[in-house]
């Protein structure tokens, strides 16, 4: 199919349905999972994301760009390595996923992070580059005691609550 047609294609999809949008590139996408606004590097087939996984204006880079300086010497090179997203794992807005990173289960990870090495299971992990900071047990145990039972509330019960609270 002409390169053209197939990007006029995936916009389509894009903007109906990005998850379907991944996909027809070649995304391997599991169950329950939400994608805003994110964008695969040139192999978006080496992508496997497992189920309820959520992220955010996510960059998915699945090839080494540097090894364009040797191009001369080395015409061939590429270097290409998959990434694999496990399964109940939150990525913060605006991250970078690089070239062979595996993020495990049950893991968090904090908004603007560039992951460049794997992620275990039960992790929080921040920063640039993403470095584990707690086990999800500690994030868990820190977060009860600062949320709010507001997730299901309608935008205007939601906004009294947090108007007598705050303001």
């Amino acid at each position: 199919m002409c390169s053209i047609i197939k990007k006029i294609i995936y916009k389509i999809l894009y903007s109906i349905n990005e998850i379907k949008a991944a996909k027809y590139l070649g995304v391997k996408i599991g169950e329950n999972c939400r994608l805003l606004n994110c964008t695969f590097s040139t192999e978006p087939y080496l992508v496997k994301i497992g189920n309820h996984v959520s992220a955010t204006r996510t960059h998915f880079e699945t090839h080494d760009g540097g090894v364009w300086i040797f191009r001369d010497k080395h015409p061939q090179w590429d270097r290409i390595a998959p990434i694999t997203i496990g399964n109940n794992v939150y990525i913060g807005e605006g991250c970078i996923i690089l070239p062979g990173v595996n993020i495990g289960n049950n893991v968090i990870i904090g908004a603007r992070s560039i992951i460049t090495k794997d992620i275990p299971n039960n992790s929080v992990a921040v920063g640039s580059p993403a470095k584990v900071i707690k086990n999800i047990d500690e994030y868990y145990n820190k977060a009860k005691a600062i949320v709010h039972p507001t997730k299901l509330l309608s935008a205007k019960r939601k906004k009294e609550y947090y108007t007598q609270m705050y303001l």
